[in-house]
């Protein structure tokens, strides 16, 4: 089958981009995004490209070449369905937070309802592509929704996980280190998967492009996440260790990242790691293994997360007893709140639960993140729903600039990476802060000498 027409359900992190590089790469087929979000989608169609809902380096200027020739946005959904061969399903799969399996297993009513609506509007043969991240066996449920309706259509299903780093999300789509296609083993199923190798064969090259069964694939998705963030929680782990011994958690990793068995990725150790991967696809491992009886399986991975909690709780406590052992009505400005530099998302950043914690000793919190909306900041904080919007807006604040921010605070937290924050006038933020002044770098980012020069007193991690 050459395919001339996608559709991808969902606008968000994964569904936007992947489908700009799509279309870019592929002027020849007619690329569709469909959402119900109609701000969102209007968002993407914004005449200012800048003004596109998801920030990452390099992706406005693909939607600005490709959108209007073959790349569309719309809430025309039904409309997309029916016109496309390929349909890629690319919606939220958030850890459920009711019933079994509360707390670990994904939550898939919005994978159900696309594949409900597909099986409705439907009237030839589809191929349907599984991108968002699933829990193992996923694919066969949708199989058996899509396969019930009915009228005839027959349905390919395919796993084609995202390994896209947000921050990086272009230049991994672009260049990624693999492409990763699963389908059936029947002829029917081998034709959908070389299809779907077509479409990425027009820039990836085809060694790259590996294809296996269904259910490999989608258990790599969740494995290659688990033995990253594993990697950072083991990182984190020994700097407490290094903190008690008086090592530099930042030479051990570079001693142990020059093994070429082990490698230097991911061994950076920081306050922890956010985003909306790697816990969620962590505790869906754990669910999985949970399920099939595997305690000890399970228990091994869980210890992943407990690491990064404890990572997160030590940061805040760091900064209660540095500071007297009470921030009552201080002031403590946080410089990032997005979970990583080049990105404005905060799914699950280090940030929101350093912040929370320090609320609960009555800090008054000041925010800078350079893409962060101070609205986002205060969404994320009452989703917790630890106290009320109100309690929330009392004492949490967001500022235009870094240097608004910090002025008069007794403490800066650093919370994301951001590149900008190593070019500041250090001098002319200490100068304006209550004394002493305390610097808490929550990512190791700031030159520690320079800074102990100016007269802050600060505090990293691991040394």
């Amino acid at each position: 089958m050459k395919i001339t027409k996608i559709c991808c359900i969902g606008a968000g992190y994964v569904g936007g981009p992947t489908m700009a590089v799509i279309a870019q790469k592929c002027p020849h087929i007619q690329v569709t995004v469909v959402d119900l979000n109609a701000d969102r989608i209007a968002a993407w169609n914004d005449e200012n490209v800048d003004n596109i809902p998801i920030y990452e380096p390099g992706l406005s200027a693909v939607v600005a070449e490709a959108r209007g020739r073959n790349l569309f946005f719309s809430t025309a959904v039904e409309k997309a369905i029916d016109e496309a061969q390929l349909i890629f399903i690319s919606v939220n799969t958030p850890t459920k937070t009711y019933g079994k399996g509360k707390g670990m297993a994904a939550d898939l009513k919005y994978i159900e309802l696309c594949a409900r609506q597909i099986a409705q509007v439907a009237k030839d043969n589809k191929i349907v592509v599984e991108k968002s991240t699933l829990p193992v066996r996923t694919a066969e449920a949708i199989k058996n929704i899509l396969d019930h309706t009915g009228n005839g259509v027959q349905f390919q299903i395919l796993s084609n996980p995202e390994f896209l780093a947000e921050g990086t999300a272009v230049d991994d789509l672009l260049q990624p280190d693999r492409i990763l296609i699963g389908g059936d083993t029947t002829p029917e199923g081998k034709e959908a998967i070389q299809a779907l190798v077509e479409v990425y064969s027009n820039w990836v090259p085809t060694d790259k492009i590996l294809t296996t069964n269904v259910w490999s694939s989608e258990l790599s998705k969740l494995t290659a996440n688990a033995f990253l963030a594993q990697r950072i929680s083991s990182i984190n782990a020994l700097s407490e260790l290094c903190e008690k011994t008086g090592a530099d958690v930042n030479e051990v990793a570079r001693a142990i990242g020059m093994d070429s068995r082990i490698g230097s990725k991911f061994l950076k150790s920081s306050v922890g790691f956010g985003g909306s991967c790697f816990q969620k696809d962590i505790l869906n491992l754990v669910y999985i293994a949970k399920s099939y009886g595997l305690n000890e399986v399970a228990d091994y991975w869980e210890q992943v997360i407990i690491m990064n909690d404890h990572q997160k709780r030590r940061f805040s406590a760091k900064i209660v007893q540095t500071l007297y052992n009470t921030v009552a009505s201080k002031k403590i400005t946080f410089l990032g709140w997005a979970f990583k530099k080049d990105t404005n998302d905060t799914r699950e950043s280090a940030a929101i639960y350093v912040a929370d914690d320090l609320i609960n000793e009555q800090a008054q919190i000041a925010v800078y993140d350079p893409k962060v909306s101070p609205a986002k900041v205060l969404a994320d904080l009452d989703y917790l729903e630890t106290r009320s919007h109100d309690a929330n807006v009392a004492q949490v604040h967001s500022f235009a600039t870094p240097y608004e921010a910090c002025k008069g605070a007794h403490a800066i937290a650093i919370l994301t990476e951001w590149d900008e924050f190593t070019r500041y006038d250090w001098q002319q933020i200490y100068d304006g802060m209550q004394k002493p002044a305390f610097l808490f770098d929550g990512r190791n980012l700031l030159n520690r000498s320079e800074l102990e020069a100016i007269g802050f007193v600060y505090r990293g991690i691991g040394a």
